[in-house]
């Protein structure tokens, strides 16, 4: 059995719509690239090591295209990973913070690599205030006004 264009559009379409089921971003890469493979298929008849090759090498593009221009610090540490390094810790307001709006914290000495991290809070707190780490909720630091 050879591999015609539109076995590599259906698997393509398949991979895309798995992405729904699988929350990485990464399997869209993959279904994309099979949709480049049945382009070419279809235009001119390559063998399936040549078909394999191009998915391969665009899907593994994509990827790489991804996480350098539209997420350039994915790979960094996420803040999760060091809860009780970070509870506790003081940092100024950049950026007000209310209970559903985002604000922005900065820190003295980074914390994980960045002086900057994105907050959350019970409260509405103007920037400017300094705020003290209760606790990490994802990528979120929680945050409230710090006593003196």
């Amino acid at each position: 059995m050879e591999i015609e264009w539109w076995h590599w559009a259906v698997g393509g379409l398949v991979l895309i719509v798995a992405e729904l089921v699988v929350p990485a971003f990464m399997v869209l890469w993959f279904g994309l690239g099979a949709l480049v493979v049945a382009a070419v298929v279809g235009l001119t008849p390559i063998g399936l090591t040549a078909q394999l090759a191009i998915w391969l090498l665009v899907s593994l593009a994509m990827v790489a295209g991804w996480f350098k221009i539209f997420k350039p610090g994915m790979h960094k540490t996420r803040i999760g990973m060091a809860d009780a390094n970070v509870v506790g810790e003081v940092g100024m307001l950049v950026r007000d913070v209310a209970p559903f709006t985002k604000g922005q914290v900065r820190f003295q000495k980074p914390i994980l690599g960045a002086d900057e991290w994105p907050c959350i809070a019970d409260e509405s707190i103007p920037s400017g205030e300094r705020v003290k780490v209760l606790d990490v909720e994802g990528s979120f630091l929680k945050v409230a006004r710090a006593r003196t």
